[in-house]
């Protein structure tokens, strides 16, 4: 089944009730899921063509005639990145990257940069807006910072702007920043922000964002914007992300949190029932995973909205597999997720990423349950704190229905 896809106006028309109903995991259907499911593999890989999409753009670029495509840089051979100075700011490069002057950045200047710097890492793709991960990848591409050293950036630097294709119609730009300090240097432990041109060792599609998109691998996806066509430096003070018109947190950070897989929602009291599931990583890691099944005609925990006082029990993160990943054709996995000589992730899980979870089978006499799910991250804080705040990403306790007949 082709996965749905969800435009960015659809979510900017939805106010905070509705958007809640479109996406919260709250009360979930069994076997309903809003994103893929990872079934295998400890580090979940989503092919290309399985991901959920956010999309922008009436008529969508890689959808338009190849000619057009052609015409507008939406294939490698015709693709062109301008690298500018924002004209509303005092900000100072040296080398500008025009396509008025031949200069613009190709896909083959950029290939010729990927031969030294080129870098491959794990990261999942969610929305903000969505309660569940819309896919999880191995992406490569050059640190943004190593093209942005060709222009010769000079002063009064300290945001960069970017945008992808927008029809040439202004209310179709999705433009987003960064901050310059995290563009060109990255904290201990963190990820670059590349110019992404690869998925899983094959050259990124239409649909995910090629010829090149923008990965920040800490954000939400609306800042790793898609159809990349220009980059600009600039001084103001204040990011201007299109994306804080839909009354959106535009400085999120990946938070930690638990989804179920597909589960029946009705069994026989002869089944043995397993329960298990995805994890996101957030910035603040991942300690473990949990569960709680509630005979509903049990009370609630009092005065207590997050069930803090309930009887949860762990679950078992599912380890890496290293023969998931090992088949691509991908640049060097960058250091700060995988020790170079062994090839061993640092930790597991890996900030940003996904996983899998898994509980033992359960015997469960018959009748009527809900079944939760939540993580502590590495700092002991059970979800959704410490930031339960939808607008800055989803992350509320995901809640099942289950029937068990006698």
């Amino acid at each position: 089944m082709k996965p749905k896809s969800f435009s960015r106006r659809d979510l900017f028309k939805l106010g905070a009730a509705g958007a809640a109903a479109f996406t919260s995991a709250e009360v979930q259907a069994a076997g309903k899921k809003a994103g893929p499911v990872c079934e295998d593999g400890g580090c979940c890989i989503t092919p290309s063509g399985d991901f959920y999409n956010v999309e922008r753009g009436n008529p969508l670029p890689y959808k338009l005639p190849i000619e057009k495509q052609r015409e507008i840089g939406m294939v490698r051979e015709t693709w062109q990145l301008e690298i500018i100075t924002d004209p509303a700011s005092n900000s100072k490069i040296e080398r500008p990257m025009l396509r008025s002057n031949g200069t613009a950045l190709t896909f083959d200047k950029l290939m010729e940069i990927a031969k030294t710097k080129a870098v491959s890492y794990l990261k999942v793709i969610t929305c903000n807006n969505l309660a569940d991960p819309l896919g999880h990848g191995l992406w490569e591409g050059v640190p943004l910072r190593d093209v942005l050293w060709h222009c010769g950036p000079v002063e009064n630097l300290r945001h960069v702007w970017y945008h992808g294709h927008h029809n040439e119609d202004p209310k179709q730009m999705f433009k987003c920043y960064l901050p310059m300090n995290r563009v060109f240097e990255d904290s201990p432990g963190e990820l670059p922000v590349i110019l992404c041109y690869k998925l899983n060792g094959e050259f990124l599609t239409g649909e995910r964002g090629g010829p090149v998109r923008m990965i920040v691998p800490e954000a939400y996806g609306f800042k790793s914007v898609k159809w990349l066509q220009r980059v600009g430096f600039t001084n103001a003070h204040q990011s201007d992300d299109t994306y804080a018109n839909g009354n959106n947190d535009i400085n999120s950070w990946l938070k930690t949190f638990a989804r179920f897989a597909d589960l029946p929602g009705k069994i026989s009291v002869s089944d043995a029932y397993t329960i298990h599931g995805n994890a996101q990583i957030g910035i603040s890691g991942l300690k473990k995973v949990q569960f709680w099944l509630r005979d509903v005609r049990e009370p609630l925990p009092a005065n207590d909205p997050h069930f803090t006082k309930a009887p949860w029990q762990d679950a078992q993160i599912v380890p890496f597999d290293g023969t998931t990943i090992a088949g691509f054709k991908s640049a060097p996995l960058h250091p700060a997720q995988f020790d170079p000589v062994t090839k061993k992730p640092r930790e597991w899980p890996l900030r940003h990423t996904l996983c899998r979870w898994a509980a033992k089978p359960l015997k469960i006499a018959p009748g009527s349950y809900e079944l939760r799910c939540r993580t502590i991250d590495a700092n002991d804080i059970a979800q959704p704190m410490p930031r339960p705040f939808p607008k800055s990403g989803k992350n509320n306790i995901q809640k099942m229905l289950l029937e068990v007949m006698a």
